[in-house]
């Protein structure tokens, strides 16, 4: 028949048979207009349409070499003519030669593009024909499982079960006799004995094995060795199981009746105890060990309860479900086990799957409801994913029962178990992410912060990536679905004429990390070997390396857009709404980087100056493209864009040179000797060490000031960065010399006078002007500021106020205010 053709015999072709497609895919879609097809023969046909699809997309690109040669021939010749134009006859010749070997190339090309298009829609015609009786399947209503006549079938269906189980056990018997029973005992008993054995002492022995484990051990390595040894908590029960099973059908009784149940045993055992296990390591059963998931007890007793409790039940109707009907669930591709050979009806099957769904959503809602974090606690993106989980699986578990008591039997079960997988998965994730992170803290030998690097985000991430095909198989997607996707993604998407595929992306990352990894490389060595052994300066040092930095990254992502295939000419779009971007929003960004490199070819600030720009002084530290980090002498760093230190004001003390000099301003008394004064500064200056000789210190008088004659010292240091101490030692020495020589430090001196002195005294008959000696001041303090007028005054040498204003005084309130004699005289006037 021409819909089960091997495709064996056109495989060996370099062309594909088109008139055989064209037969196979009239019958393809004539089958999908009329849906007469059952889906088994729908998976056929969906197989050979896709495996013609990869003829048809390899038959593309087989000619791409040939063609590519032949565009580049032609696109040698120059551009073709105009209407009106003429060129030479053997250029014209070569070219329509050309032309014609061009057309004759891309004839199969654009044939295998047709049938491949064809092919791609029959593919998402089968696929949707597919989901659309899937959906069917999942909301399929069936008798509620309440009603009596429900029973009534699902007792029918039982005793037909149990007839032909009894049936088919005892016409065994019957024919193995005695002796044949007791031949296979030995078989039988045997491996019943030892899986006695493993489920019973060997299951506590396992229990308690990883926290012996990890007694003899460092701190470090408990972790991953105790994860690794509680693995055997699953593989010695399940071996148990199996060994169970082979002794059940060592005894030859089960046949077409109780193979099913053996074989659907087999997976709730390994169900069963996954799901315990994962319930005890995310809620250890040791109150010391710490909860992955931030549970404590009791709740995290419960837990585990719960989560137990959900995996039996899971087992238990992996067990009895799966035999009676596909009812369970709404993908075949992921059941294990087979059916009887009279399957229970709709309504009879609806009965059994009611309580088995009871059993299961109740554990699912109450862990559902243990695992809701506190709505304080949730911080984290992994606190809200746990909370968004443990509420969709409470609404799930509440839904899955109504739906199955108003006959949705199928649509409950395709939600309920799905949601418990899903769960455990969810925990295995975070179990598997624990143990590789205790793996990273094994390799690095740094058990402190490993949990807060990177590492445990991208295992998180790879770990979640791994899941998402077996939740979507868990969800009811099949394995062609993803087979599906896998295949589009392979044959990448088209952004514009660019086609990006994951082995296209893989190849550019991969290229650009190595030449990444080599740029690093040759600037370290440039950096530590090779530079410091030539005389250039530290600012051309970090200048060369961090030009070679950006060039080796240019060429990096240069080889890498090649090697992934990408064309860079098709760019050229992309690259024109660049530049309007970059002409509108990115202005101040491309100044900065511009700005980066005349800072690193004109070199006008190197790292290690000190440069004052604006308000911000301090030694340069790093130059980047887009910015320069100051280190200010508070040891704080200040970012500055680059484009202000090509715009701006920049002062530079110590480009080309480390001298500097440094101005020390002093003040001496007017009495003092100018002459003797320049000299001893200059003389300071001479003893310092880092004070140079050419040009020799210089000390100037610089003005009068009201307090004191003013001089600044001047010196050259040979290290400006050395300007602050040199300074500060002059000045110390300074004092000193003053307090030797004699030589007065001014400092500032007030008299107040006041001009109506009678408007302090007192009210009364008696004025101050008439008192005697013995009378009494008025509080200057509380007069003063009611009716004195002040007159505020400098003192001159040698008198401290003019005669003709001091008559004006009383003498007492003169001697009160001025702190002084009662004569007025200079003493007084200080």
């Amino acid at each position: 028949m021409l819909l089960c053709a091997p495709l064996s015999a056109q495989t060996d072709t370099a062309e594909p048979d088109y008139a055989t497609w064209d037969k196979f895919a009239t019958q393809v879609e004539q089958s999908l207009d009329r849906n007469d097809v059952d889906d088994a023969a729908l998976q056929q046909m969906r197989s050979r349409v896709v495996d013609w699809r990869a003829r048809f997309l390899a038959a593309q690109g087989s000619k791409s070499t040939r063609v590519g040669t032949l565009q580049d021939q032609i696109a040698a010749l120059g551009p073709a003519p105009a209407a009106d134009a003429t060129e030479p006859e053997d250029v014209a010749a070569r070219r329509k030669e050309l032309n014609a070997e061009l057309s004759a190339e891309q004839a199969p090309v654009l044939r295998a593009s047709e049938a491949y298009g064809r092919a791609e829609g029959m593919v998402t015609a089968i696929d949707k024909t597919l989901r659309s009786r899937q959906a069917a399947a999942v909301l399929q209503l069936t008798p509620s499982p309440l009603l009596p006549s429900s029973w009534a079938a699902a007792a029918s269906d039982g005793n037909r079960l149990a007839a032909g189980l009894r049936d088919e056990v005892g016409a065994r018997l019957q024919r193995f006799g005695a002796t044949g029973a007791a031949q296979k005992l030995p078989g039988v008993a045997v491996p019943l004995a030892i899986a006695l054995l493993l489920l019973t002492v060997g299951r506590r022995w396992v229990n308690g094995l990883p926290g012996r484990l990890a007694r003899r051990l460092p701190t470090r390595a408990q972790g991953a060795v105790s994860f690794i040894a509680s693995l055997t908590q699953i593989g010695l029960p399940v071996v148990g199981v199996f060994l169970v099973l082979v002794a059940i059908e060592a005894t030859g009784l089960l046949g077409q009746w109780g193979t099913p149940f053996v074989l659907s045993a087999a997976a709730a055992g390994v169900t069963f105890f996954i799901g315990a296990w994962i319930a005890r390591q995310l809620f250890p059963v040791d109150p010391a060990q710490a909860s992955l998931l931030g549970l404590v007890s009791p709740a995290r007793d419960a837990a585990r309860h719960q989560a137990t409790l959900l995996a039996a039940a899971m087992a238990l109707e992996q067990f009895i479900a799966r035999p009676l009907l596909p009812l369970s669930g709404f993908n075949r591709e992921s059941d294990f086990a087979a059916s009887v050979p009279v399957p229970f009806s709709d309504a009879g099957a609806g009965v059994v799957h009611l309580p088995l769904i009871l059993l299961g959503a109740l554990p699912l809602f109450r862990l559902g409801k243990l695992l809701r974090p506190a709505p304080a606690t949730v911080i984290t993106t992994s606190d809200k994913v746990l909370a968004t989980l443990a509420a969709i699986v409470r609404v799930i578990a509440v839904v899955a029962p109504l739906a199955a008591v108003t006959g949705y039997v199928t649509a409950a079960n395709a939600t309920l178990w799905p949601a418990a997988v899903t769960l455990a998965l969810a925990g295995l994730i975070v179990l598997l992410q624990q143990f590789f992170v205790d793996l990273w803290q094994i390799v690095r030998r740094t058990p402190e912060g490993a949990r807060d690097s990177l590492a445990p985000v991208i295992i998180g991430l790879a770990l979640l990536l791994v899941a998402l095909p077996i939740l979507a198989l868990t969800w009811g997607a099949r394995v062609s679905d993803l087979a599906e996707v896998w295949t589009r993604l392979a044959n990448g998407f088209r952004i514009g004429s660019v086609r990006l595929s994951p082995g296209a992306v893989i190849t550019f990352f991969v290229v650009f990390a190595l030449g990444y990894t080599v740029t690093r490389g040759v600037q370290s060595t440039l950096r530590k070997t090779v530079l410091p052994r030539t005389r250039i300066d530290a600012g051309g040092q970090n200048a060369i390396v961090s030009g070679l930095g950006y060039v080796g990254i240019f060429i990096a992502a240069m080889l890498a857009i090649v090697s992934a295939g990408i064309d860079l000419s098709s760019l050229a779009i992309v690259a024109g709404a660049l530049s309007v971007g970059i002409g509108f929003g990115l202005q101040n960004i491309v100044s900065n980087f511009v700005s980066g490199i005349i800072l690193l070819i004109e070199r006008p600030v190197t790292v290690g100056d000190w440069v004052q720009v604006g308000t911000a002084q301090g030694v340069v530290r790093r130059i980047s493209v887009r910015s320069t980090t100051i280190q200010t002498f508070d040891r704080s760093s200040v970012v500055v864009p680059n484009s202000d230190l090509i715009t701006q004001h920049v002062t530079n003390w110590t480009r080309g040179s480390l001298s500097g000099r440094v101005i020390v301003a002093i003040s001496v008394a007017y009495s003092s000797d100018t002459r003797k004064v320049t000299d001893m500064l200059i003389e300071i200056a001479e003893n310092q060490p880092t004070v140079l000789i050419e040009p020799a210190p210089l000390a100037i008088l610089t003005g009068f000031g009201p307090d004191g004659i003013n001089f600044e010292l001047r010196a050259i240091v040979s290290d400006i960065n050395q300007g602050t101490t040199v300074a500060s030692e002059m000045r110390q020495q300074i004092v000193e010399r003053m307090k030797a020589e004699g030589i007065e430090m001014p400092f500032a001196q007030r008299d107040i006078w006041l001009r109506n002195p009678e408007s302090l005294a007192p009210s009364g008959p008696n004025p101050l002007g008439s008192a005697g000696a013995g009378a009494p001041v008025p509080d200057t303090k509380t007069a003063l500021p009611r009716a004195a007028q002040v007159d505020t005054r400098r003192p001159t040498s040698g008198a401290s106020a003019d005669a003709g204003k001091q008559d004006e005084l009383d003498p007492r309130i003169a001697a009160s205010v001025a702190g002084g004699p009662a004569d007025g005289g200079s003493e007084g006037g200080r």
